[in-house]
């Protein structure tokens, strides 16, 4: 059944091409403007599609309490539905993420368990931490635990994203490159596309600091909403083609650079889906198509230092 209301706002966002961020001999480089979600992020269609999941089977009891282990889009999205369909929402985070996406969960009434994190990056041991807290606290209250990272409905959340693609960029989609978090908008989107496009190229998109994919050792890195540190328990090696590995000042700068020149406000991991299209498009060449996703806002990072 289609969302009423509020709700009725996430997906279907536009699909763009980005101009000028490869030469005239490669491929054009097209983006979802995920952005344009209600809490500025792709993660509002994963939230609602957790949710909604959960009423429907009957996993989720009215008014019940959910809790989720969140590096700060998530938990927002999650805190936006929970608002309106409402259940109360257990958070458990990170003071490593962006400030804003943290007072943005609280802003739509989250209770936020926050875990101190030494300076300097995402380690490798802060994704288990976080997910082992969030396990006690559902436990604790009698709560119903999305668990991002298990929850197939993560999966079924961004296979409307690939359908809209399909249906907005004209021609053929030859290779679709995205940050890898939960895994879920490459193995959802990317199952739709390939139904469209059987040749399509699937990109997984890594820190090059904790290469986990490419079968390298978890490492600290410094961008959001991606490279967990394990391999992402719902993800099938046959989900993707190749790997990319971007690093941290790479993704970063790109952030800015889109920006400043394009007009493209967003995030780190933004930044690193930017970063691979171009690679991607210079090595198809012209005559080819690109497409990749906007994952966030660039409002959620104003605190970090990222545009200074």
């Amino acid at each position: 059944m289609a969302e009423q209301g509020l709700l009725a706002g996430i997906g279907w966002t536009r699909a763009v091409r980005v101009d000028g961020l490869t030469g005239d001999a490669d491929a054009e480089v097209w983006l979802k403007l995920e952005a344009a979600n209600p809490t500025g992020s792709y993660k509002d269609r994963m939230a609602l599609a957790m949710i909604r999941g959960a009423e429907h089977t009957g996993r989720l009891r009215p008014g019940q309490i959910v809790v989720e282990a969140t590096g700060g889009s998530t938990g927002a999205s999650l805190a936006l539905v929970c608002a309106v369909t409402r259940h109360p929402l257990r958070l458990v985070t990170s003071d490593a993420f962006a400030a804003e996406k943290l007072s943005a969960m609280r802003a739509f009434g989250a209770e936020v368990d926050l875990v101190t994190s030494p300076p300097g990056g995402f380690r490798p041991e802060l994704w288990p931490q976080l997910i082992e807290l969030a396990r006690l606290v559902a436990d604790q209250v009698d709560g119903f635990a999305t668990d991002q990272f298990h929850n197939p409905d993560v999966i079924n959340a961004y296979k409307p994203l690939g359908y809209e693609v399909a249906a907005q960029v004209p021609g053929r989609i030859d290779a679709f490159c995205v940050s890898v978090g939960t895994g879920g908008c490459l193995i959802g989107a990317g199952r739709a596309l390939r139904q469209r496009f059987p040749s399509m190229l699937r990109v997984a998109v890594e820190p090059a600091e904790s290469p986990v994919l490419s079968g390298g050792q978890a490492g600290t890195h410094r961008i959001e909403g991606m490279g967990i540190g394990f391999w992402p328990p719902l993800l099938e090696s046959y989900d993707f083609d190749e790997v990319i590995a971007v690093s941290t000042d790479e993704a970063r700068d790109m952030a800015r650079v889109a920006a400043a020149e394009h007009g493209l406000f967003s995030g780190p991991s933004t930044g690193a889906n930017l970063v691979a299209a171009a690679r991607l498009a210079r090595r198809l060449g012209r005559g080819h198509r690109v497409l990749t996703v906007q994952v966030d806002s660039g409002l959620k990072y104003l605190s970090c230092g990222l545009f200074e």
